[in-house]
């Protein structure tokens, strides 16, 4: 019987030892599981509650409602989605007296104390159901303050709320009432629109009785005398072949009217827009550029079908958190040019007068903002770099072109969107919603390991403009990250303060086979001498010699390693030493204590190897469940080690590396291409039990499908490698 699930249910019964079908197996079930889809466009709000810097919701009443007096009372309403009964964790601080309600029930009360210190936060756990959960805050004003910040408890989570009434559905964030004398007797919950409640919200919708009487662009953007907009919607024109549409409406400021890349209407100064024209059938895009004059700008238009129907304009981007139909772009200067093509890549930032901006929307406050709603496809972290670099040459090895073209994707929508990610933390606060991780850098975990998937994409592939992203990545490593006196990486000054003043032995990956990719682009050694030195470094003071194997972390506080030899901490050693000794030029002077460090790891875990095959979440643990990723990570480092030369006397990890494949797929890989066993992101402990029983496997993790993939990459090239070289294999 097998540790996850029968044998009978292994991929290793379904394949036995072809390698394509095992490789192809996991990659199809995790693209299945993980297809590419595009952004999720929302309207977005800036006069609201919005999330700052350290991506938690700050709501500042004294701000806001300047006048208040004390003893009254503001509520805040949102709304979240879970899939499943849960806990959401979540931080509060309190500027005032504060009640949180979830789904009506009080679960949350500040006292005196969380009230006396408003800066300390507070974490608390809140039941939440499946589907919607209607949170609602009650603030009540003192003289000491009004307001308080509440969202994530952890530095660059992204989770967010969506505000909670059909008026506003799909925007992010949190309405706010008014002040008031008195608490409220009933709260505000699902289904409930604002009119319902009998409150007035804000922030307010709509516009006010002078904006309404300007065109939408002086609205929008003010006066701007020698600059034009361009707005933009979307209609079908459903007649068979070409056929005629009458376009009506009103322009303040010279127009043209695009569709389907042709113009098909202009006009100088102001009137009436009344023209017959010939369109197409289907989809097709409706450009309007207006010109500012000196008084006023905007216009309106539709767009009469057969019957004189007008046509339903849509917006352009499924836009969730308004029914506008159009989105627009500007000011820019009358000497610009502008590609009506290119302007359309909702992607990418937009080049107007005095700088770069992105898309607004025809209501006070209002931008379209980017959000990337997918779990996997899209996202830069971590653990996605090491699976698409499995992804990448697994389907290179197993023929999958579609494969190939899935990572290539996805690395060329991360590049796409950087620019905008950084404009977005800039414009709206600082927590973005695409390239949280990078917008808020301050760790080698948001950075190395998907960057050197990048240069690796790169060098394989045509990614377009990566470099600049590549470069940022560099300049945080090099220049940013904290070092300690000797050069060694470690993590201080962390949104994340679990983690400060330690080292990782994860961070090995997290910065070295960047610098040796970097390295190769550039040509420049110091990169390549950054990253030799980081292993002697993190040798120095987290290698415990008796075992040769490494401990997790190094925790300065204490001034002590944990000496808990965590699977995947180790792996990440081994794996990314590997990566380093196959880029290091034969002449570096650190390349012979190198390549005995890696003998030395090399023999501590061949001694640890069981007897299935497997290595287990704590390494000198047999107790500990058999752990996939470090598995995968060992039999990777053996073959390379064997092929490269690394290893004096190749035999018995040429035996680990196929004992240690053949584990993985009767052990840690199922009939579906799941993937068992692979322990979850981890903190830390001084106690083992912390990982044996705490730190569990999840399925699927992308911890552990990557690295499962270049395992089966490595013992395909080994068994070649054997199959063409006589060598000296035995002691």
């Amino acid at each position: 019987m097998g540790y996850y699930f029968p044998d009978h249910k292994s991929l290793f019964a379904r394949v036995g030892a072809d390698l394509d079908a095992a490789l192809e197996c996991i990659i199809r079930r995790y693209i299945g599981a993980n297809p590419p889809h595009g952004l999720t466009f929302r309207a977005f709000d800036t006069r609201g509650i919005v999330r700052g810097p350290d991506f938690r919701y700050h709501a500042d009443f004294d701000r806001i409602f300047p006048n208040a007096k004390p003893g009254q009372f503001v509520y805040a309403w949102a709304k979240y989605f879970s899939e499943s009964p849960s806990e959401l964790k979540f931080d509060v601080n309190c500027r005032s007296p504060m009640v949180i309600y979830c789904n009506g029930i009080v679960v949350f009360k500040s006292d005196i104390v969380s009230e006396r210190y408003p800066d300390q936060r507070q974490t608390i756990l809140i039941p939440i159901q499946a589907g919607w959960n209607h949170l609602v805050i009650r603030f009540e004003k003192t003289h000491a303050g009004f307001g308080g910040g509440f969202g994530t408890w952890l530095g660059k989570l992204c989770y967010y709320f969506l505000m909670p009434t059909p008026e506003r559905e799909g925007q992010e964030g949190f309405i706010h009432s008014e002040p008031m004398n008195d608490e409220l007797t009933a709260l505000p919950g699902a289904g409930m629109s604002e009119s319902q409640t009998g409150l007035a919200w804000h922030p307010k919708l709509g516009w006010d009785a002078a904006a309404n009487r300007v065109g939408q662009l002086q609205r929008i953007y003010g006066l701007f005398a020698d600059h034009f907009a361009i707005g933009w919607t979307r209609a079908f024109f459903p007649q068979a072949g070409h056929a005629e549409y009458r376009l009506k409406g009103s322009h303040r400021g010279s127009i043209s009217v695009t569709i389907n890349d042709e113009e098909v209407f202009s006009a100088r100064g102001s009137g009436a827009i009344d023209a017959m024209v010939l369109v197409p059938a289907g989809y097709r895009d409706v450009l309007v550029r207006c010109c500012c004059d000196d008084t006023d700008w905007g216009f309106d238009l539709s767009i009469g079908g057969e019957g004189g129907h007008a046509l339903p304009l849509k917006s352009p981007c499924n836009i969730a958190g308004c029914d506008q139909a159009w989105i627009f772009a500007g000011p820019f200067s009358d000497e610009q040019t502008v590609d009506l093509k290119k302007l359309r890549n909702l992607e990418q930032l937009i080049s107007v007068a005095g700088g770069e901006s992105y898309w607004r929307l025809d209501m006070p406050g209002m931008w379209l903002r980017q959000y990337n709603d997918n779990p996997q496809y899209g996202q830069w972290n971590y653990p996605l770099g090491v699976t698409l670099y499995g992804l990448l040459h697994g389907a290179k090895s197993a023929r999958l072109a579609d494969v190939e073209k899935y990572v290539v994707d996805h690395v060329q929508f991360c590049v796409d969107t950087f620019a905008y990610a950084l404009w977005d933390r800039g414009q709206f606060g600082g927590a973005t919603n695409v390239h949280h991780l990078l917008t808020s850098i301050d760790s080698l975990d948001d950075c190395g390991s998907f960057g050197s998937l990048l240069l690796e994409t790169a060098k394989h592939e045509k990614i377009e403009g990566f470099r600049p992203i590549a470069d940022y990545v560099a300049d945080f490593i090099v220049n940013k990250q904290d070092r300690l006196p000797d050069g060694t990486f470690y993590r201080i000054k962390l949104m994340h303060i679990f983690h400060e003043n330690t080292m990782w032995a994860d961070d090995l990956y997290m910065s070295t086979p960047f610098l040796c990719r970097y390295y190769q682009l550039t040509g420049d050694r110091k990169y390549i001498d950054d990253a030799a030195r980081q292993f002697l470094g993190f040798k120095k003071r987290l290698f415990i010699p008796e075992l040769k194997i490494m401990s997790h972390i190094y925790d300065f506080r204490r001034d002590l390693a944990t000496r808990v030899p965590w699977g995947r901490g180790n792996g990440w050693t081994i794996f990314s030493l590997s990566e380093l000794l196959a880029v290091l030029p034969m002449d570096h002077a650190d390349r012979p204590a190198l390549i005995g460090f890696f003998r030395e790891l090399c023999e501590g875990y061949l001694a640890l190897q069981d007897e299935a095959g497997m290595w287990h979440q704590v390494l000198t643990h047999p107790d500990a469940y058999p752990e996939t990723s470090c598995t995968a990570m060992f039999a990777y480092a053996f073959s390379r080690g064997v092929q490269y030369g690394w290893l004096e006397y190749p035999a018995p990890y040429i035996a680990a590396v196929f004992k240690a494949w053949e584990a993985i797929t009767r052990i840690g890989v199922d009939a579906g291409g799941n993937v068992h066993g692979v322990c979850r992101g981890s903190e830390f402990s001084f106690s083992p039990n912390y990982y044996k029983k705490e730190l569990l496997p999840i399925l699927n993790d992308t911890h552990g499908v990557g690295i499962v993939l270049l395992a089966g990459v490595e013992v395909r090239k080994l068994m070649q490698y054997i199959q063409s070289h006589d060598m000296e294999v035995s002691k």
